[in-house]
C-alpha cells in the first residue's frame, strides 16, 4: 500500500513585508516554516495550489515540503490567516515535524449514526465539545475522532470523552469526564407544561366573587 503523502512546492523568500503584496499579486502566498530547533524559513507558496491542497487535507494531515527542489520534509499545516473580505488565504505557518518525536495537537469530533432522542423524541443535538487534545507521533496523529449518536436514547444520555475509541498509539489529554454530545429536550413540551400547571388557579378564581353575591 502507498504511504504517499501530499506534496508541496514552496521557494525561499528574502524579501519581507513590502514584498508580500507583490508576491500575492502574482499568486504566491507567503509562509513561514519552523519547528523545534529549527530557525524559521521565509518561503512562499503556488497559492492556487495551497488552496486545493488545503481543501482535501485534514487538519493533522503530513504533507511534504520541497523547498527550492530540496529533498521535502515533512511539514503540519499550524496557521492560516485568512483576508477578512475575500475569505482566501493570505499567510501561512507551517510547522517542521521531526517523525520520532511526540506532539500534541487539537483533533475534531465527528458524530456519527443517528439519536433516537433527536429523530423520535424531537431533541436538539447539542455538540459541547469539538475538539479533543492529544499527543502523538506525527504518523499516528488521527484526523477525526468519531462519536457514535446512536447511544443516545433519552434526554438523560450523554457522551463523554471516556465513551470515545482513541486510536492506538494516541495519548488523550482532554478531561475524560466532558461532555461531548448531549440532547436537548424540546421547547414545545417546556412551553405546554407551564399553563397545565396554572390551570387550578385560574379555574378557583371565579368562586370569590359567587361567596361574596350570596352575602
Amino acid at each position: 500500500m502507498s504511504s504517499a503523502r501530499p506534496a508541496l512546492a514552496a521557494e525561499r523568500r528574502t524579501a519581507l513585508l513590502k514584498a508580500n503584496a507583490g508576491l500575492r499579486r502574482e499568486g504566491r502566498l507567503p509562509a513561514v516554516v519552523f519547528g523545534h530547533g529549527l530557525e524559521s524559513s521565509p518561503i512562499s507558496l503556488d497559492a492556487h495550489e495551497f488552496d486545493l491542497l488545503r481543501r482535501h487535507v485534514g487538519p493533522n494531515a503530513l504533507i511534504d515540503l520541497s523547498i527550492d527542489g530540496a529533498r521535502p520534509k515533512p511539514v503540519l499545516i499550524h496557521g492560516v490567516q485568512i483576508h477578512k473580505v475575500s475569505r482566501r488565504p493570505i499567510h501561512v505557518d507551517l510547522f517542521a515535524v521531526r517523525m520520532t518525536e511526540e506532539i500534541t495537537v487539537e483533533v475534531p469530533v465527528h458524530g456519527v449514526g443517528e439519536s433516537e432522542a433527536v429523530a423520535r423524541h424531537g431533541g436538539t443535538l447539542l455538540n459541547a465539545t469539538g475538539s479533543l487534545k492529544v499527543k502523538a507521533r506525527p504518523d499516528h496523529l488521527p484526523q477525526v475522532v468519531e462519536a457514535d449518536l446512536s447511544v443516545l436514547v433519552d434526554f438523560d444520555a450523554a457522551i463523554h470523552v471516556r465513551d470515545l475509541v482513541i486510536p492506538p498509539g494516541v495519548t488523550l489529554l482532554s478531561d475524560p469526564d466532558e461532555i461531548v454530545f448531549k440532547v436537548a429536550p424540546p421547547r414545545i413540551a417546556e412551553a405546554e407544561a407551564a399553563p397545565a400547571e396554572a390551570a387550578p388557579a385560574e379555574a378557583a378564581a371565579p368562586a370569590a366573587p359567587e361567596e361574596g353575591a350570596a352575602g
